[in-house]
């Protein structure tokens, strides 16, 4: 396993995380991808931990704290060992609240779930600038004065308003979907400016939603508590058929799966510091966490890729920037 700068946090990062909504399951009826056997969760945190893999990201509002308390079962013995990010901001019912009393009893019960003193780094999750005020980043600052949290960041709804959040408040370190598919944080110059001024960037759905894996359908019966089986049908296919195209990129390196193929071009991109894959099996983190030691696409493979995706539209409807 390789280890990235997470921005100028002073947070050494494993260039493969571990996204952890998946392990959250549907406890209390939370959407993500179904039920979670905890036995299964817990096993895939041991394994990632053995495989090099150090950077953890979860939520309160993954499993209304589940995902939380499997983290604090599997490292409460081993903290020095990981780092772990976690968010703040989105209830139960899916409203956002971002004041300073709310981000601090959070915390408060994210530290009880995680069995810990402290938070690596503390998310804003999916908060929109202008639901960021003056006393939402004191209330943040406060928490870091404390040793509460040791860097706070954005996990922002789109590439475009992780730009605002670094232009706008500064932040160290901003979360956002990225993936073969998904060039957006490219295109609106996130990663120009991320690299600019040395900020951290985590990227969530590296596999976008699995379909990168190559595994899935649009005709998969995904269970009723799975994200997926929200998303509208043409989607679905759009997304599922798009692995084939490079299939002959990947057919290039023998033994390398559509995964690996996937992390390793997202870990391609200098300013990246973790791409965090969901993971709910031991199987799952062994393949994962062995792209990191493929090293990134070359420029001219990347280059390759960028021309196959420029050749093609992967969104029904192209999502809001």
């Amino acid at each position: 396993m390789h280890y990235r700068a997470l921005g100028t946090t002073g947070l050494q990062v494993s260039e493969i995380g571990f996204g952890a909504w998946g392990i959250g399951g549907d406890a209390g009826g939370a959407i993500a991808y179904g039920p979670a056997d905890r036995d299964e969760s817990i096993g895939a945190l041991e394994e990632a931990l053995e495989r090099g893999i150090t950077f953890y990201d979860t939520s309160d509002f993954y499993g209304f704290g589940r995902s939380e308390t499997l983290i604090g079962d599997a490292f409460f013995d081993r903290r020095s060992q990981v780092v772990i990010a976690t968010k703040a901001g989105m209830l139960p019912d899916g409203t956002l609240d971002f004041s300073a009393r709310h981000i601090r009893e959070s915390a408060a019960a994210s530290l009880a779930r995680l069995r810990t003193d402290h938070i690596d780094l503390y998310q804003l999750h999916s908060a929109p600038i202008v639901a960021i005020s003056d006393e939402t980043i004191e209330a943040l600052e406060s928490l870091k004065r404390e040793g509460i949290v040791k860097a706070f960041a954005l996990s922002a709804r789109s590439p475009q308003e992780a730009k605002l959040g670094i232009e706008r408040f500064g932040f160290e370190s901003v979360q956002v979907n990225f993936n073969l598919l998904d060039p957006r944080a490219v295109e609106c110059g996130l990663f120009e400016l991320a690299q600019k001024k040395a900020v951290g960037v985590i990227v969530r759905t590296p596999l976008c939603f699995g379909f990168l894996t190559g595994r899935y359908a649009a005709s998969d019966a995904f269970h009723e508590n799975d994200h997926r089986r929200g998303w509208d049908r043409a989607q679905l296919e759009r997304w599922a058929s798009a692995n084939a195209l490079f299939s002959a990129l990947i057919d290039e390196v023998p033994g390398q799966t559509p995964a690996q193929f996937a992390l390793r071009y997202c870990l391609s991109h200098p300013c990246v510091s973790t791409a965090i894959p969901g993971m709910l099996t031991a199987a799952q983190v062994r393949e994962n966490s062995a792209a990191s030691a493929m090293q990134p696409l070359d420029t001219a493979m990347r280059e390759r890729v960028d021309e196959t995706c420029r050749r093609h539209e992967f969104f029904v409807a192209k999502p809001q920037a």
